[in-house]
């Protein structure tokens, strides 16, 4: 293995299921991969995302209400990352959960909500810096969006985000152009 790591069968059997999804996840954790330069993901790239956690051991639904379509790249990308930290952080904290991911297409923005219940197993400690919830937070606020993160009444955990969608530049026809 070029990373120097070792996976011995001892060791695969000690390792909660999100780690090695983790691993997968963060392009960071494999430094000789050419990640910086391959295409960042979008939410075209969501199937392939859910049926990774779902692989780790996450029974995970999704509903999209409105008709899906292309959003601006840092909308699509924005969405990606925080729907796939919603549900690393649902592995890492919540082990035996459920979680229900929900994007809702307006005219003028993407509403996300990724829902989880509570954890049916005691959560490992975890490694990190801690760091996730505040990163969707800065990937909302540079699209002049907004995420709130926080317990459910019930005792799963619940991240909302508003992603604004620049309205689409309007096409003038010749008539217009010379009035």
């Amino acid at each position: 293995m070029a990373s120097g790591r070792r996976f011995g069968p001892a060791r695969l059997r000690n390792t909660p299921p999100y780690v090695e999804l983790l691993g997968v996840l963060r392009s960071e954790d494999h430094p000789d991969s050419n990640a910086p330069e391959a295409p960042q993901p979008t939410l075209e790239r969501l199937d392939g995302l859910l049926a990774s956690v779902r692989t780790a051991g996450l029974d995970v639904t999704v509903v999209i209400s409105a008709a899906r379509r292309p959003l601006p790249e840092g909308v699509e990308l924005s969405a990606f990352r925080i729907v796939q930290e919603a549900l690393s952080n649902t592995l890492r904290h919540a082990p035996g959960a459920t979680a229900r991911v929900e994007l809702t297409y307006s005219q003028d923005a993407l509403h996300l909500r990724i829902l989880n219940s509570p954890g049916l197993q005691t959560a490992q400690p975890s490694p990190g810096a801690g760091h996730g919830v505040l990163g969707m937070r800065e990937r909302a606020a540079m699209l002049g969006g907004e995420l709130s993160a926080g317990t459910t009444p019930h005792g799963g955990y619940e991240v909302t985000a508003l992603l604004p969608v620049p309205a689409a530049p309007t096409t003038r026809t010749d008539r217009e152009q010379t009035a």
